[in-house]
């Protein structure tokens, strides 16, 4: 898999490079990780005639990617005003993050490692226009960051190392069944080491029969089971509905004694499934 990471300051020394570059040295056998500076690109303005080339150039980066990783320092409890001008220009001429599967990480001098930068920017990355799907909890929070690294610029505890683990393998599961669903194949290109590009027809996931539909080519409804593509249902919240053979109806999995509205999800949250009230039809949290 290959993932492009953004440095998001346009400073010249900083803990959130020196993490993604942790990250790109300690999972080397699980992903390739591109490392991308935005210090050079210019503060977004609509008065540009075009976008620029650099721009552009990042955009395709991003579309030929398995997904991306933010890591971001904490300003004033949100994100860098640089690392928010880039995100501008992906949402304005260009979209590459559309239904692209995305990490978030932050390292800060103090206790709380950017949390209040991350969910600024998981706030910001709901924005129309952009449309990523942001891993779900998974949050990899680096306090305390001058004392975090050795002199090798490794992490040295292994309890961070540890968490940084669990999370990164989450994203790569994530990465798989958004790419999945998404008709992106988990055939990496020879060429840029990513998955083959999206097909533009979507893919629809039925929890009533734990199917999807999609069809390249003719958009004729195909079916494939969900859970071949790695979807765990605990961790991201998917929940399984069958489907009365007779009647159509359909009923949970975990309890069938009650009749039931079909369980929708909401794909760009896959963490969250809304169920219809049984009597009202309206939606029920």
């Amino acid at each position: 898999m290959k993932f492009i990471a953004i440095v998001g300051t346009n400073a010249s020394k900083s803990y959130n490079r020196r993490l993604l570059h942790f990250m790109k040295k300690h999972f080397a056998a699980k992903a390739e990780i591109v490392i991308k500076e935005i210090k050079e690109y210019p503060l977004f303005c609509e008065d540009f005639d075009e976008t620029p080339h650099s721009i552009m150039e990042l955009a395709t980066e991003i579309d030929h990617s398995d997904g991306v990783i933010f890591a971001t320092p904490e300003y004033d409890h949100g994100i860098p005003a640089s690392l928010k001008s880039v995100i501008e220009w992906l949402s304005y001429d260009v979209h590459p993050l559309t239904n692209r599967p995305v990490m978030i990480v932050g390292a800060s001098l103090g206790n709380l490692g950017t949390v209040y930068a991350q969910d600024d920017l998981r706030r910001i990355l709901d924005s129309p226009g952009l449309g990523p799907y942001v891993l779900p909890g998974h949050q990899f929070l680096l306090g305390h960051a001058p004392s975090a690294f050795d002199k090798n610029d490794n992490l040295n505890d292994d309890r961070t190392i540890s968490w940084l683990d669990t999370c990164f393998d989450g994203f790569i599961k994530y990465a798989v069944s958004i790419n999945s669903m998404a008709g992106r194949s988990n055939q990496a290109d020879a060429t840029t080491g990513a998955s083959s590009k999206p097909r533009e027809t979507p893919v629809i996931v039925d929890l009533r029969t734990n199917e999807s539909t999609v069809d390249a080519s003719t958009s004729a409804s195909k079916t494939y089971k969900t859970n071949d593509y790695g979807i765990d249902e605990k961790t991201f919240g998917l929940v399984k509905s069958s489907v009365d053979e007779t009647t159509g109806a359909s009923s949970s999995n975990a309890e069938q004694e009650t009749s039931e509205r079909p369980v929708i999800v909401n794909l760009r949250h896959p963490e969250m499934a809304v169920k219809a009230d049984s009597v009202t039809g309206a939606s029920q949290a």
